[in-house]
Parts: C-alpha cells; structure tokens; sequence
C-alpha cells in the first residue's frame, strides 16, 4: 500500500500565517507601516470589516499570550489544544499555523519584548575623583573638596552620551542617603521572592 501523499495546507493557512506576520511587525518589531486596513485589503477583502477585526484581534490576544509567557512547545501545544475546546476558539487548522509561526518567531519576538522593556539609556560606565576649589564667588568656598562625577550614558552599539556632575561634601551625603534607601528596597525586594 502506498504511503498517503502530504497533504497540502489549507487555503486559509496562507493569509492567517500572514496575518500573525502583520501583527507581529506591527507589535514586535516597530513597523508602523502595517495597519489593519492594510492587512484586511491585502489577506482578506472579501471579509466585513468587523469580521476581521474580530479574527485580528482574538490572533493578536493569542499571540500575546503566548509571547508574555515566552512559551516553549510543550506550553504552546497544550495551550493551543486548550484553545480548539474552548467554545469559540480556534479550528485545529488555525492552531497549526500558530504553532508553526511561533516554532519560526519565538527568539525573535521574545528579543524585542526584552528590547522594548529596557529603558533608552543605560548606565554603562561612571568615572569619579575629588578635587579642592581653587576658585569661587565666594571666598569661603576656595579650598573646599568637591567630587566630580562623570557619566556615561547609552544605548548598546550606539555612541554615547556623557554627563558631568558636580557636588559638595552635603550633596555627596544626600546622595548617599538616597543610595542606601534604593539598595535597602532592593534587599527587602529580593528577601520576599
């Protein structure tokens, strides 16, 4: 008996595979360009409006779902099997594809989430001395210890920024203080989980 020949995705694989890749540019990876009028016009103009924002947006919850959690394949499979039981869920055909995009998407997106959680700039070096103050306004001033801190600033892979700060002996002090309350918090934060 001959083997059974490979049986060809559906025809609604292809616009639902492209559809999760719209939603993913749009979501992940910054591109402003695709909207959901494009992705209607060029997946699925037969479809009412409503009808594919529908589809776009139960695509969209699932794919968060699944990215939030940074699923693994065991995690996926037993989610997605979840999803075609549930009463308005997904066909077995859509788990598929979406097994199938995340199996190709997951490093990628998972990239961008940790990208887009990062703040701009990040502290990556700080330079610091003391010196006496051989000038002032103020001649109670001259003779007086100052630190001088310098910053860098930026972003991984782009040139960096540097800022320059300037503080007298209470300054350092205060700063301090408000180091030590910071890494107090920080302690308290990691002794409870």
């Amino acid at each position: 008996m001959a083997a059974p020949e490979q049986l060809a995705p559906p025809e609604g694989c292809k616009p639902l595979s492209a559809l999760l890749n719209g939603i993913a540019q749009a979501a992940y990876y910054g591109n402003a360009d695709i909207t959901e009028e494009l992705l209607r016009g060029q997946l699925y103009p037969e479809a009412a409006p409503e009808e594919f924002r529908a589809l776009r947006a139960k695509m969209g919850g699932l794919l968060q779902s699944i990215a939030s959690a940074d699923m693994d394949l065991n995690q996926l499979e037993a989610f997605l099997t979840a999803q075609t039981k549930k009463q308005g869920g997904i066909t077995p055909d859509q788990a598929a594809v979406i097994a199938k995009f995340w199996k190709n998407h997951r490093i990628k997106i998972h990239e961008s989430l940790i990208n887009q959680s990062r703040w701009d700039n990040v502290l990556k070096n700080m330079n610091w001395r003391v010196d006496l103050k051989s000038q002032s306004r103020h001649i109670d001033q001259i003779n007086t210890p100052v630190a001088i801190v310098e910053m860098e600033l930026g972003k991984n892979g782009q040139e960096s920024e540097f800022l320059c700060l300037e503080f007298d002996e209470a300054k350092v002090s205060q700063m301090l203080k408000k180091l030590s309350e910071i890494e107090e918090s920080m302690t308290l934060l990691t002794q409870t989980t």
